[in-house]
C-alpha cells in the first residue's frame, strides 16, 4: 500500500525552471555576439550574413550563467573584449570578461562600496575604457584599464560626485564624443540633453539642444540608448528609443541635430539595444532579435530603412522576470509557445502574440506564466499517472 502524495508535495517535486537573462553586443570586427540563450552563446556574424545561414556556437567554459537582473554587455573596442555586468545572480558585483579573439572567459572581482549593482545605468567610455554609472543619484566610475583577462586584484567602484539631477531621476545615459548625454532629465526642455564631460570630469551647467529638422524635439520620456561605433575614433551618434517604441531617434553630437527613423516592430519597454557602425539591433524581452540598417550621413536611406527580424539565433525558451516578456497567447508566453509548438504552429502563435505596448506591466505575470505552464504540464502528467493507478 502506498500513500497518495499531497498537492503540495507534488508541486515541491516539480524542478525549478532556470531562467536566462540574455544580452547582445559586438566584437571589434562587428560580428554580432548573443550571450545567454538557454545556456548557449552565439556569434551571428557580420551584418551582411544576418538574414542567411546559421550562427556559430561559441559557448565555452568559464562563462557566467546569465541569470542576473538586467544583464548588460559592453564592447571595449580597443581590446576586442566584452564586459558583462549582472551576468551572475550569485555574484552581481563581478564583471565577466569575454576575450573575443581568444574565445575565453574570466571573472574580475569588484568591490562596490556604496555603489548598488542592482540599480544603475552605465556607459563604457571608448577612449579611457572606464565605466561611468549613475546609481541612486550618485555618479561612480570603474576603471577597466586594458583588461582582456581578469587580474587577481579586485577593482573598485569609485564615487565621483552627486549628480545635479536628483536621486529620483531614472537615468537615460548615452555615450558620444567622450561625453555622457543624459536624456529625460527633470526640468530640462524636451529635446535637450544634460552632459557630463568625461575628460574634465564635470557636469555642464547648461543643456545642449538636439532639434529635428522640422523643429520638433525628442520626447521627454524614458527609453533606451545605443551608441554607433566608428571604424576608428570615438562614437559621434547615438540612438534613443522611447519605451513606447514609437520611433528611433539618432542624435548627432557633432552637428547637434536629430533624425527620426522607424520605431522597432516589437514595441517593448523592456527591450535592450546594441549598435555597430551600420546597424541598430533590438533584443526584445522574449529573446527575439531584429535590426535596423543605418548609414551615417545618408538621411534619405535611413528614413526609408525598416526593421528586419534576425532569426539566426534561436529565441530562448525562457527569459528572466527582470527582462519581462511580450504579450501572451492563451496564457502562454510567446517564447515558451514557440519552443513547445514548433514549426508553423509556433510561428503563428508567436506572431499573434506580439506585444503592442505595455510590456513592462505584463512582464511579471508573463514570467510567472512560463513557470506555471511548465509546472502545470508536469503536474497534470503526475496526477494522470496516479489517477490511472487508482
Amino acid at each position: 500500500m502506498f500513500s497518495i502524495p499531497t498537492l503540495v508535495s507534488l508541486f515541491l517535486a516539480v524542478p525549478t525552471l532556470v531562467l536566462s537573462s540574455p544580452c547582445v553586443t559586438f566584437d571589434a570586427d562587428f560580428n554580432l555576439l548573443a550571450f545567454g540563450f538557454d545556456g548557449k552563446d552565439w556569434n551571428a556574424g557580420t551584418q551582411d550574413t544576418w538574414t542567411t545561414g546559421s550562427a556559430t556556437d561559441i559557448t565555452t567554459t568559464g562563462r557566467p550563467p546569465f541569470d542576473g537582473t538586467n544583464t548588460t554587455c559592453y564592447l571595449a573596442q580597443f581590446f576586442n573584449a566584452v564586459y558583462i555586468m549582472n551576468g551572475d545572480a550569485s555574484n552581481p558585483s563581478a564583471v565577466h570578461i569575454y576575450d573575443a579573439a581568444a574565445k575565453s572567459w574570466s571573472t574580475q572581482a569588484v568591490t562596490t562600496g556604496t555603489f548598488d549593482p542592482s540599480s544603475f545605468d552605465a556607459i563604457l567610455d571608448h577612449d579611457t575604457n572606464v565605466f561611468y554609472a549613475l546609481s541612486h543619484g550618485e555618479l561612480f566610475f570603474l576603471n577597466m584599464d586594458d583588461l582582456k583577462v581578469a587580474n587577481s586584484t579586485a577593482m573598485a567602484w569609485t564615487d565621483v560626485e552627486k549628480s545635479p539631477y536628483g536621486a529620483d531621476y531614472q537615468p537615460v545615459m548615452a555615450l558620444a564624443s567622450n561625453h555622457i548625454h543624459f536624456l529625460n532629465v527633470p526640468d530640462t526642455p524636451a529635446g535637450d540633453a544634460q552632459i557630463f564631460v568625461i575628460h574634465f570630469s564635470f557636469f555642464q551647467p547648461a543643456p545642449q539642444p538636439y532639434p529635428l529638422s522640422d523643429g520638433s524635439a525628442i520626447p521627454a520620456t524614458h527609453g533606451q540608448t545605443a551608441s554607433f561605433f566608428q571604424a576608428s575614433g570615438v562614437q559621434q551618434e547615438f540612438a534613443f528609443i522611447p519605451d513606447d517604441g514609437s520611433a528611433t531617434y539618432v542624435i548627432d553630437v557633432l552637428t547637434n541635430t536629430t533624425q527620426k527613423l522607424a520605431g522597432p516592430t516589437t514595441k517593448d519597454s523592456k527591450a535592450t539595444y546594441a549598435a555597430s557602425i551600420t546597424a541598430l539591433v533590438e533584443l526584445d524581452s522574449t529573446g527575439a532579435l531584429s535590426f535596423l540598417p543605418y548609414k551615417q550621413g545618408d538621411d534619405s536611406a535611413n528614413t526609408a530603412a525598416t526593421w528586419t527580424k534576425l532569426s539566426k539565433v534561436a529565441v530562448p525558451s525562457s527569459v528572466s522576470a527582470s527582462s519581462g516578456t511580450s504579450a501572451t497567447k492563451s496564457g502562454v508566453p510567446t517564447a515558451v509557445a514557440t519552443n513547445l509548438a514548433g514549426g508553423a504552429n509556433a510561428t503563428n502563435s508567436a506572431a499573434s502574440g506580439k506585444s503592442t505596448g505595455g510590456a513592462s506591466q505584463a512582464s511579471g505575470a508573463s514570467s510567472l506564466g512560463s513557470h506555471g505552464t511548465s509546472a502545470g504540464m508536469m503536474l497534470a502528467g503526475v496526477l494522470a499517472f496516479f489517477a490511472f493507478l487508482l
